[in-house]
């Protein structure tokens, strides 16, 4: 019996593996966030009234925010602008610049459509 005879081998089953596949697609699935869509109304640079007024050139980088060339925060950005302006419908100029990320551009929108700015023109 030393030199029996081996059984022919069987060949691996996958269907323990297509489950645990399929329980981990189903389980990051449902772990994963998915994003909440919202809508920003914005015309495109060159759309809507004709420009009047001082500039408001607003350019967003990733550190730093900038109107007309002047390094300026956040929190100072509208009372800045309500000065160069005559009503809350003039139209401010928003610029990304510097590889800045969309939501940071978008924040800085959502931050001056609170303060009442109206007329957010993006470009590039």
């Amino acid at each position: 019996m030393l030199f029996a005879q081996s059984r022919p081998r069987r060949r691996p089953s996958l269907t323990p593996l297509i489950d645990v596949v399929f329980l981990l697609l189903v389980f990051f699935m449902l772990a994963s966030r998915f994003g909440i869509e919202t809508v920003m109304p914005m015309p495109l640079g060159g759309a809507g009234a004709g420009y009047s007024g001082p500039p408001r050139l607003v350019d967003i980088a990733p550190e730093a925010l900038r109107l007309n060339g002047i390094d300026t925060d956040l929190r100072a950005l509208p009372d800045a602008l309500r000065g160069m302006m005559s009503g809350p419908d003039n139209a401010i100029i928003l610029r990304g610049r510097d590889a800045a990320d969309l939501q940071r551009v978008l924040g800085v929108a959502e931050a001056l459509r609170a303060e009442g700015f109206s007329a957010l023109v993006l470009v590039e």
